[in-house]
């Protein structure tokens, strides 16, 4: 069957629902937290020299950009069709049918689908770095990358080693300070955090993390909605644990002719937000019910916004309690995880796996077209003791 007529079935025996196959990536400069579900042998399925898996990419039409060796596809989410013997990229699928498959709208702006989520699963935290705007990105060709965090239950089960977060500087931070510790990075530890402050990460919360904000995540599981771009710098040398980053990834996305140009680096800053004493106040995020709680717990359900401080991009909770069903209309296309529990997403199977292994299908990530949303889509819990419980991340903001 040919890529086209593979999407096209997809598209019909959904309705405009598509089953995607799970992402996985790579990265060679983490160590994997090992709660993405994965068998445990399978974390290494890649090859040492790539790195183990602590990512796995959700309606993503954007290639990871991880250096030499990347295969052509790494990062790309496919839809395979109901019996799982055919696939094809949802980067055709949206190529192919544009604004019929994610919006006329969405598709006039951008002209492609413009963001994608993932969960990144490090054992220890992330070094302190930088994703760009759109001034610096569009300086190697590249979009600037907005991103949110959220930290779901279900995926965190501990919190790794360094369950704190580093965002943004100290108020009273200087441009000197920073150039000095960038200047230092091949030197030995350039303690760029020590400009910074550090937050306590709870799960069920989240961050909001504009581009130009430098940040070194937390050692827990993450949902990150973002903009489709895998722009980033990063700036700090030596991580706990005596974790060393490569100076190679200092000049990350960095235009040839300022290679070795620090004053470069400290201008990809947003210095404004990074030095915002009340930077906790306007960046953290907990759940905002979307509607009348009261009445949606008397429907058996509960959906809320985790993610919403970005105007670009956007993602809702929905908790369906037991033996109950409901009927959500977003208006818009959207991605969908399910992180707990079991039952139907109209006529299709809808789980949450105990363990992947490597290369399987999985029955709990869809994509749901424009025109599928605004007709509605029905939730079903199918157990008589456990919520359903799935993430839906958003291209725009839905109402």
């Amino acid at each position: 069957m040919g890529k086209i007529a593979t999407i096209e079935k997809a598209l019909n025996e959904g309705k405009g629902i598509v089953r995607l196959a799970p992402a996985w990536v790579p990265r060679s400069f983490c160590r994997p937290g090992r709660r993405l579900r994965l068998h445990p042998d399978d974390y290494f399925s890649l090859g040492l020299a790539r790195g183990g898996i602590d990512e796995r990419w959700f309606s993503s039409t954007t290639p990871a950009d991880n250096g030499p060796g990347t295969p052509e596809n790494e990062g790309l989410s496919f839809l395979v069709t109901r019996d799982g013997k055919e696939k094809a990229r949802l980067i055709d699928a949206v190529s192919e049918f544009k604004g019929a498959l994610i919006g006329e709208k969405l598709y006039e702006k951008y002209g492609r689908w413009p963001m994608y989520s993932k969960f990144f699963d490090n054992k220890g935290p992330l070094p302190h770095h930088i994703h760009h705007n759109d001034e610096y990105a569009a300086k190697v060709g590249e979009s600037g990358k907005p991103e949110m965090y959220f930290f779901p239950a279900q995926y965190n089960n501990y919190g790794g080693e360094f369950p704190f977060t580093f965002f943004g500087l100290n108020p009273g931070t200087t441009k000197e300070q920073v150039r000095d510790a960038l200047a230092a990075f091949a030197k030995g530890d350039n303690r760029l955090t020590s400009l910074s402050r550090a937050y306590a990460i709870d799960v069920d919360t989240g961050w909001d993390v504009p581009p130009g904000v430098l940040h070194a995540p937390a050692s827990l599981c993450t949902y990150e909605p973002q903009f489709a771009s895998d722009v980033f710098a990063m700036y700090q040398s030596v991580l706990y644990f005596d974790h060393v980053v490569g100076e190679e990834l200092l000049w990350k996305n960095c235009p040839s002719e300022h290679i070795g140009d620090y004053d470069y680096l400290v201008k990809v800053i947003d210095w404004e937000l990074n030095v915002d004493p009340m930077f906790y106040q306007n960046r953290r995020m907990t759940p905002v019910p979307t509607g009348d709680t009261t009445q949606m717990q008397a429907e058996g359900y509960l959906d809320e916004w985790i993610c919403y401080r970005c105007d670009l991009l956007g993602a809702k909770r929905l908790t369906v309690q037991p033996g109950h069903s409901v009927l959500l209309k977003d208006e818009v296309a959207y991605g969908l995880i399910c992180v707990q529990g079991f039952g139907r997403i109209n006529e299709y199977e809808l789980s949450s796996p105990n363990m992947i292994r490597f290369g399987e299908l999985t029955r709990d990530e869809y994509f749901v077209s424009e025109q599928a949303s605004r007709e509605g889509v029905r939730f079903t819990n199918l157990s008589s003791g456990e919520p359903l419980v799935l993430l839906r991340h958003f291209a725009q903001r839905p109402n």
